[in-house]
């Protein structure tokens, strides 16, 4: 029977890709045999209930063969019909050219760059690891599920596939099963001109349990491997599965001409016949195929009737616990956290990271699903939490990860832990090396994961490690991806609103830029206002020039405010997409109408000419910055209230 859902959803991708006029068929075809296999026999889900908490969970990390997933989805009976498969890469459609989360029923996370996906698994897996510990209980089990993930040779190239197996093997994640396509083709051809490493004594090195030599279209040797990895309790699973890609394509088997487009009319009709499927029909399934997964839906959602009604048990039984899971699943916050934390006691001056860790560690305290760590600079970015254990092998039941020196992975498995639910994550780094995490927040942000960034040694005046460290562009760029929300506080108190604005986020993440070195206290005329982005600091009556500015340059706007003899205003922008967002009403008000409006930023300035105006002058750092003291290299860069306050007068 699992061979006859393996042909049925050859022809489905084949025809989907076909009516479309583009797609990825190759993969689909050559690995009709695992999702069958899958599917159909092997993992628990329920697509009547696609958020069961208890679900085995599977990403598709080549995502380019979404058709694959869609098919299967498809016939397993999620919300994804014959329709939308003929609507493939449409607009609007519920099958897009990758799979995208939130989108389309029974799809865990959005892949297509490769080894996002790959990385998004370990994350999960290690989100049920930390959940069994959190909640099971001796009467009551009630976290028990695998993680499956299929990735081809790309994502097996893709750096952040070794950084995240590396990871994954040192925490022995039992229940991650990778199974590699290995079918020796990429887009430019054979992979042996690109890629001729032992992957096997790779992943054994990583120590990871390895199942080579599967042959990808024999289910039975498929369901074997998966078999075997189950019995392996103190370590991943990497299952390679030679296969063909576009299996019994009379021509463009083995071919990376099948890779990425369409198989021709000819092809395809070939194709089915080596399979016995209908010429004359498309997308094609049989009744005996649907009637096959219509009565393994029916036993699936027993498996889940059985689960809610432990569930129900365990709550009752562990009443503290129902409420810890609540909470953290519906990420619920303290009535009282702003009161919390508005009673840490500061003293300044103070760096922004220093403010930031004593908050981070106080919210800790009251949000006991906050999880998270650092790119092995916990010291530097003050995010560990002193009163509580590691995640280690065999010891999940922590909340510190030591994600070691793999910002991309850590960046990636961050999105799978909080896709998977039940945690959240934070996770930290020098904000220079957000470039190595780019890929992963674009994802965050474009699948509205509300992972926090702690990003510390913000600017040029992080000095002596000189320009490979000072991160002169990242805020700017930072700033251009949609949906991710950038915060860069001017002292002790905005850092406070700074945390208690990710914290209330829900719907995208939020990147958190912090100082290395000590900020001054600011005395405010009116009460931070994070809401809107940006806030008057100080007034000025009937103000003459506006002094803007986030981060550590807010203290020096204020001293520029003091030499200046003319009416000046001072306005902290804490986060500058948000502000701009208002509108123009609530720009004006702050900014004045007929000002001349003043900049400071330590790093590139470009975005500001938003709100500078026709009379503006702009204080920026347009170079890669310089080694030296951090003040020394302010200052080389003109970052002095007496040279900023003679270039303003000389422009009035």
């Amino acid at each position: 029977m699992l061979n006859k859902v393996a042909d049925i959803v050859r022809g489905l991708s084949a025809d989907t890709v076909e009516q479309a006029g583009s797609g990825h068929p190759g993969m689909a075809i050559g690995c009709a045999d695992i999702g069958a296999a899958l599917y159909g026999e092997i993992m628990n889900y329920d697509p009547t209930q696609p958020n069961w908490p208890n679900r085995d969970r599977f990403i598709l990390s080549a995502g380019h063969g979404s058709v694959w997933l869609y098919s299967f989805l498809h016939l397993s009976g999620y919300d994804v019909s014959l329709e939308d498969l003929k609507r493939f890469r449409q607009l609007h459609s519920k099958t897009p050219g990758h799979p995208e989360y939130g989108h389309t029923s029974g799809v865990e996370t959005t892949t297509g760059p490769l080894g996002q996906g790959f990385a998004n698994a370990v994350g999960m897996a290690i989100s049920e690891k930390m959940l069994a510990e959190r909640y099971n209980t001796k009467e009551y089990e009630i976290i028990d599920h695998y993680t499956y993930t299929l990735l081809g040779d790309g994502c097996m190239m893709e750096g952040v596939t070794s950084e995240a197996a590396s990871l994954a093997g040192h925490l022995g994640l039992d229940k991650l099963i990778a199974i590699y396509d290995s079918n020796d083709i990429s887009i430019g051809g054979n992979v042996d001109i690109t890629f001729t490493e032992s992957v096997p004594d790779r992943f054994k090195a990583y120590d990871w349990h390895v199942i080579d030599e599967v042959d990808g279209h024999d289910i039975a040797s498929i369901k074997e491997a998966i078999a075997e990895a189950k019995e392996v309790t103190d370590k991943p699973t990497l299952i390679i599965a030679n296969t063909h890609i576009a299996y019994g394509a009379p021509t463009k088997q083995d071919s990376n001409s099948a890779h990425g487009a369409p198989l021709g009319k000819e092809e395809l009709t070939g194709l089915k016949e080596n399979f016995g499927l209908p010429t004359d029909k498309e997308f094609y399934v049989s009744n005996e195929v649907r009637e096959f997964f219509a009565t393994r839906q029916e036993k699936l959602q027993k498996i889940r009737q059985d689960w809610e009604d432990r569930f129900t048990k365990w709550a009752k039984a562990n009443p503290e616990l129902k409420t810890q899971w609540d909470q953290a699943h519906n990420l619920e916050l303290p009535n009282d956290l702003e009161r919390v934390v508005a009673d840490i006691e500061l003293d300044t001056p103070l760096a922004t990271r220093k403010a930031s860790g004593s908050i981070l560690r106080k919210i800790a305290d009251q949000v006991p699903y906050l999880v998270g760590g650092s790119a092995d600079l916990a010291p530097s970015n003050k995010t560990y939490l002193d009163k509580y254990e590691e995640i280690q092998k065999e010891s999940f039941s922590g909340r510190n990860f030591r994600f070691g020196v793999r910002e991309h992975a850590m960046g990636a498995i961050a999105n799978g832990i909080s896709l998977h639910g039940g945690v959240r994550p934070f996770t930290a780094t020098f904000l220079v090396f957000s470039d190595y995490m780019r890929p992963a927040i674009r994802m965050a942000a474009l699948m509205k994961q509300p992972s926090i960034y702690v990003f510390t040694h913000d600017s040029i005046y992080i000095g002596e490690d000189g320009p490979t460290h000072q991160p002169v562009e990242h805020v700017e760029s930072l700033r251009l991806i949609p949906n991710l929300e950038v915060i860069r506080p001017a002292d002790e108190e905005e850092t406070k609103a700074a945390w208690l604005e990710a914290m209330k986020r829900q719907d995208g993440p939020t990147a958190l830029i912090l100082t290395r070195q000590n900020l001054p206290h600011l005395k405010k005329d009116k009460k931070i206002n994070m809401d809107k982005g940006g806030y008057v600091v100080q007034e000025g009556n009937d103000p003459q020039v506006v002094l803007m500015a986030s981060g550590s340059e807010v203290s020096l706007a204020v001293e520029v405010a003091e030499k200046l003899d003319v009416e000046t205003r001072v306005v902290s922008i804490p986060d500058r997409n948000k502000f701009i967002a208002q509108g123009q009403d609530y720009i004006k008000e702050v900014l004045g109408e007929d000002t001349f409006r003043v900049a400071l930023e330590a790093g590139v300035g470009q975005g500001w000419y938003q709100l500078l105006g026709d009379k503006h002058h702009l204080v920026s750092v347009e170079d890669f910055g310089a080694s030296g003291s951090g003040e020394k290299v302010g200052k080389y860069f003109g970052f002095v209230a007496e040279e900023i306050t003679e270039q303003i007068i000389n422009r009035l």
